[in-house]
Order: C-alpha cells, then sequence, then structure tokens
C-alpha cells in the first residue's frame, strides 16, 4: 500500500510534477473546478493589470495547468463539462434575450449570409489544406473547422461592446444560430460520408440512399425539436414559471428556470441530436415569452460568467506551444484566414445584403475567430482517420491566438466607427451652419438642439453618439424620474443610461431615449453622446460607482458640466473638489441637506419671514461650509483607490 504524501511533498507535486496529483474520486471535481478557478482568477488579474483583456489570462491559465508544460495538471475531462455547463447558461441568457420574432426579422440575412460564409470560408480552408498534402476527408475537415465562430467568445465580445441587444447584435446571435445548426448536420454527415472522403473503417465508398438517409433523419430531429419548442414550449414554459412564482418560494423558482435550461439543452443534444448550446438557445427563447423572463435572468445566472471562464481555460488546455515553434507557417496561414478571410468574406455578405458599413463592420470583427465545434469537428476528424494530431494542434492554436486578438479587433472597430461618425456629424453641423447664416437665433433651448441623423439613417436606433449639447442622466429612479420631467417641460434634449433592463425597455416604448448598459463603461457613455454632450447628471446613490461614472464621463469631454447626488458632507466636499477642476463647471448636491434646506425654508414662512427673508437665510446656510457628521474612510484607503484606477478592459481613449 502506498504511503500518503506529506504536505510538503504534495505542495511540491502540485507545483513540480508534470503528471496530475492523484485526488479522492468523491473530491475531485471540486478541487479540479476549484484549483482551475483560482488559476484562471490569477491569470486574468495579471492579464488586467498588464491591461489586456482578462480573456488572455484565462487562455494562458488553461497553457499553464495544461497537459503540454510543467507541474500541476488538471482533468481536461472535467474541465470540458463544466465549460459545457458555461455554455449552455451563456446560451440560455442570451435566447432570453432573444425571440422568435427576433430570429424572423433577421432571417433573410443570416441564413443565406452564415451559409455562404460557411461555404467560402470552408473552400479556401480545403485549398490549404490540399496544398499541404492532405487528402481531401482531411481538407474538408480542416475547411470545415475554420469556418463556424465560437458562440462563447462573439457573446462576450459583443457584451464587451455593449451590442448584444442591439439590432447588430442581433444579428450576430441569429448567424450563430444558423452556423449551429450547420454544425448539427455536419456532426451527422461527417461519420456516415467518412470512408469516402478516406478515412479508418471502410472500404472508400458509401451509397447515396445512406447519405440521403443520414441527411433526412437529422433534418427531421431538427424540424421536430423547432417544432417542439414553438408549438409546446412556448405555452408550457411559461405557464410553469407563472405557477411556480405563485408559491411564493425564490429557491423553487430558480430551481425552475434552471431545470428548465439544463433539461431543454440535454433532451436537445441526447434525443434530437441538437448541440446543447443551440438547446439551452431555444429554451431561453421560450423563457422570453414569460413576463417573468427578467427575474429569471437576474436569479438563476449568477454563475454564467464564471463558468464561461472555464471555457477559456479549456481550450488553453488543448493548446500545445510547441506547434507554433515548430510550423510557424502553418499556423499563421490559418490565422490569417479566420481573422482576416473571414472577416472580409462576412463583411462583403453584409454588405450585399443592403446591411450598413457599420453593421458590416461589427458582424465582421465578430466572427474573426473559431471555438467549441472547430475543436468537436477536429476531434471528430482525429477518431475518422481523417486527421492527424498534428494538424488538430494548429487548428487549436490558430483559435487560441484568433481568440486572444479578437476582443482588440472589435475595439478597433469601434474607434473605426466612432472616427467616421465623428467626421460626418461635424460635416453635417457645418452645412447646418451655413445654411442657417443670416437667420435669427431660433427659440427653442440650445440643449433641445442636439443633432443626429433621422432615425430612418441611423445603423443603430439606440447609438445616441450623434447627439450635442444634450443632457445625459445617469439613472431612472425616483431622482432621475424627477428630472426627466424638468427637461421635459423645458423641451430639452436628453439621454437615459440605466443597467435595469426592464426599465429601459419601458421607457423605449414610450418613446424615450435610453440606453442599457453599466454607466461607468466608457463604451456605454460613447453611445448616450457624452462626449459631446453639454451636462451629465449622476443620480447612482454609490458614491464609488458614481467616482467612477464622474471619472469616465470627464476623460471623454474634460468640459462637460457635471451634476451628482450624494449623501454626506463629506461626499459633497469631495465631488466638489473633483468636478470644480479648471475649465470645468459642475455641483455636487447634498440630498438629505437639501431636504433640510426645505423644511427649514418653511418652518421660517410658518413663523411669519417673508419667502424672501427665508430665502436670504437660507441661501446663506447653503453657502457656507459644514462640518460632517459622518466619514467618507473609503475615500482615503487604498482599496479605493484600487477600484478607482482606469480599468484595462474598457479603456477611455
Amino acid at each position: 500500500m502506498q504511503e500518503p504524501l506529506e504536505a510538503g511533498d504534495r505542495f511540491e507535486r502540485f507545483l513540480f510534477s508534470p503528471h496530475p496529483l492523484p485526488m479522492p474520486p468523491h473530491t475531485a471535481l471540486i478541487a479540479t473546478v476549484a484549483a482551475s478557478l483560482v488559476i484562471a482568477f490569477l491569470f486574468g488579474l495579471a492579464a488586467a493589470r498588464l491591461r489586456l483583456p482578462p480573456i488572455v489570462g484565462y487562455l494562458l491559465a488553461g497553457i499553464a495547468v495544461g497537459p503540454f508544460t510543467p507541474g500541476f495538471v488538471v482533468d481536461s475531462g472535467m474541465i470540458s463539462q463544466a465549460a459545457e455547463l458555461g455554455v449552455i447558461l451563456l446560451m440560455f441568457g442570451v435566447g432570453m434575450h432573444f425571440s422568435f420574432r427576433d430570429l424572423m426579422a433577421v432571417r433573410r440575412v443570416v441564413v443565406p449570409g452564415a451559409l455562404m460564409q460557411i461555404v467560402f470560408t470552408c473552400s479556401v480552408g480545403t485549398t490549404i489544406g490540399r496544398m499541404w498534402g492532405l487528402s481531401w476527408g482531411g481538407a474538408l475537415v480542416l475547411g470545415i473547422c475554420l469556418a463556424v465562430a465560437s458562440t462563447v467568445v462573439l457573446l462576450k465580445g459583443l457584451e464587451a461592446q455593449d451590442r448584444l441587444d442591439s439590432p447588430t447584435g442581433r444579428l450576430a446571435v441569429g448567424w450563430l444560430v444558423v452556423e449551429d445548426l450547420a454544425m448539427v448536420l455536419i456532426l451527422v454527415l461527417l461519420p456516415a460520408l467518412a470512408p469516402m472522403l478516406g478515412g479508418s473503417g471502410g472500404d472508400g465508398t458509401v451509397s447515396a440512399g445512406v447519405v440521403a438517409t443520414t441527411l433526412g433523419i437529422a433534418l427531421a430531429k431538427v424540424a421536430a425539436f423547432a417544432a417542439l419548442m414553438v408549438v409546446v414550449g412556448r405555452r408550457a414554459v411559461p405557464w410553469l414559471l407563472e405557477h411556480v412564482a405563485r408559491v411564493g418560494s425564490r429557491e423553487l423558482f430558480t430551481l425552475a428556470v434552471l431545470a428548465t435550461a439544463l433539461g431543454i439543452a440535454t433532451i436537445a443534444a441526447e434525443v434530437f441530436g441538437v448541440s446543447f448550446a443551440l438547446g439551452a438557445f431555444f429554451a431561453g427563447a421560450v423563457v422570453s415569452e414569460s413576463e417573468l423572463s427578467h427575474r429569471a435572468a437576474t436569479d438563476a445566472l449568477p454563475l454564467q460568467d464564471a463558468f464561461a471562464v472555464l471555457f477559456f481555460l479549456s481550450v488553453g488546455i488543448l493548446f500545445n506551444p510547441l506547434v507554433v515553434v515548430q510550423q510557424p507557417l502553418q499556423v499563421l496561414a490559418l490565422v490569417a484566414v479566420v481573422v482576416v478571410g473571414k472577416s472580409l468574406a462576412s463583411f462583403g455578405l453584409m454588405r450585399m445584403f443592403g446591411q450598413s458599413t457599420r453593421a458590416s463592420l461589427i458582424i465582421g470583427g465578430s466572427l474573426a475567430q473559431i471555438g467549441e465545434f472547430s475543436f468537436i469537428v477536429a476531434g471528430l476528424g482525429v477518431s475518422l482517420g481523417l486527421f492527424t494530431r498534428d494538424t488538430q494542434a494548429m487548428v487549436v492554436a490558430a483559435a487560441l491566438i484568433a481568440i486572444t486578438v479578437n476582443q482588440p479587433i472589435l475595439a478597433g472597430v469601434s474607434r473605426v466607427l466612432a472616427f467616421r461618425e465623428e467626421k460626418r456629424a461635424r460635416r453635417r453641423m457645418s452645412h447646418a451652419s451655413e445654411s442657417d447664416s443670416g437667420q435669427a437665433e431660433p427659440s427653442v433651448p440650445l440643449t433641445a438642439r442636439a443633432t443626429r441623423a433621422p432615425m430612418d439613417q441611423v445603423d443603430d436606433p439606440f447609438d445616441f453618439s450623434r447627439f450635442r449639447d444634450h443632457v445625459v442622466l445617469i439613472g431612472h429612479g425616483r431622482v432621475g424620474t424627477t428630472i426627466t420631467e424638468a427637461l421635459q417641460r423645458d423641451s430639452a434634449r436628453y439621454v437615459i443610461v440605466d443597467e435595469q433592463e426592464r426599465v429601459v425597455a419601458g421607457l423605449r416604448t414610450r418613446g424615450e431615449r435610453a440606453v442599457f448598459g453599466d454607466a461607468t463603461r466608457a463604451e456605454v457613455q460613447r453611445r448616450a453622446g457624452v462626449e459631446h454632450a453639454r451636462l451629465i447628471v449622476v443620480t447612482a446613490p454609490e458614491p464609488i460607482r458614481a467616482r467612477r461614472v464622474v471619472e469616465v464621463a470627464r476623460d471623454l469631454n474634460p468640459l462637460i458640466a457635471i451634476a451628482v447626488r450624494t449623501h454626506s458632507a463629506v461626499e459633497q466636499e469631495f465631488f466638489e473638489a473633483f468636478v470644480l477642476a479648471p475649465g470645468a463647471t459642475g455641483r455636487a448636491i447634498y440630498a438629505e441637506r437639501e431636504a433640510a434646506l426645505s423644511l427649514a425654508h418653511y418652518a421660517l414662512q410658518t413663523i411669519g419671514r417673508s419667502d424672501d427673508e427665508a430665502d436670504v437665510v437660507i441661501e446663506a446656510m447653503r453657502n457656507a461650509r459644514i462640518s460632517p457628521t459622518e466619514s467618507f474612510a473609503a475615500i482615503h484607503t487604498k482599496e479605493f483607490r484600487a477600484m478607482m484606477a482606469p480599468d484595462p478592459n474598457h479603456p477611455t481613449q
């Protein structure tokens, strides 16, 4: 019997042994996931400190714990299953923001566009494979691996740019759905066609009847699953959630949502042969038919980001760094096909189908990567004898590089679009000033005369970056509602930013200009037009969050006037020192003090003072320095300064 290891020996083996450290079976899963999350966190934090996207850190963490580098090696099988759970939850969340009507609205673009892009990229990849001496079957598998984008990477990229809920985001999600359906058919047909394509275990021939039967069965399964979701799921799932909600148990409601997501995804994969991701997307789409969908998203999906991190870790685990050293030109060729070829093909197809340059650039940049389906197809090709391990390693290397550069590509696309729109806006303002020369100044207040293109010429109707001299209101709670009413009465132009999706949806329904997203992110403020706004009003009750919003706004527009709500004298003093920078204007409002001054004004009038006399007293009190009775110690701590450091994932420049 083997002697148990001492603590020091176990730590040494954990760090330096090239083999996995044996773990008790009942703790293997917990230990593997825990170690993976800790390592991903450390590498992600290091990447963020170096001003790189955290995704790069997660990928490097996977390389560090993979079998191709010395030290601790995680169980890749367990991590792959946990990563699949993250993909399921992520696609379920996307489905809840999507509806069947949205799918039907974009079908004329995404169905032919996605299929033509797959054919083009597959053809280029197949040609490269033949040039490298691969068989027709191996070259075809290589082309398929390069043709389909990663669900997780695309959705994370759009979320980082706050475009997932935009018309362009809906096009991208529709494109993903078509690609997933195409992959379902390919995964079904490839084993049947393998003997004819030169795979192992066959005589090289296959009858047309076998192919037709296999294809017919696959299409019938997909159609049956879709019909089941549309006919039964759209009625049964919302009814179930409403019934569980009436019970009054939050735990039961959360369990019902998770059971729906995982159950439908599993049924889709095991019964109908559809991917887990596609099944989860349809599950989310049927949940979105319920009025409780927002609560479902809030209560049941807090772990989707954590499990999605494990997906990137699993990609790094598959990567063999020696491939880049031994076959650099081949890897670079595959990266060029994915990053350049797919982007150009997608951009051209989008333009061909009448989409705007803006939407075409974003879609092209989003699709410039490959992921989970590429690994599945490559592994299937190896098992069928169509693919070698070396070629599979090159596909993984190309995927890792493409994923690493994808978010910088999208950030670059956003900067190019912002520059183009700025030039267009200046040109329009120049023409407008020339045409208005010699005419009387309009009586409408300047804040009401923000300029922008007509709505039918705007690529994203919820992007207000072309506005000028307007007011940006952060938060639409009780305070924000009052400010909105005042601006409406003055016919002032304003844009509301709120991170509650239900609030934004209600505002848009009433015709308000509203942006959904976290106002501490520069991209969200850009969409609200902060760069050219006259005033930003911050009603967020948390001082640290308000400070971040104000800092980002000042970076985007150094001369913007700032009004911020505070809850203590120390907060007010701090923010007034911050917002009243040289050449800028601003005001910090101590909410409770203003209420007290209003009550004091009424008290003075009640005891016989005139309105003017009361105004003099109150104004003197308002301008006097007050002695703080509260402390705002967080302002002076290292933790606060660390939180206020620039966010490397959402640069303001």
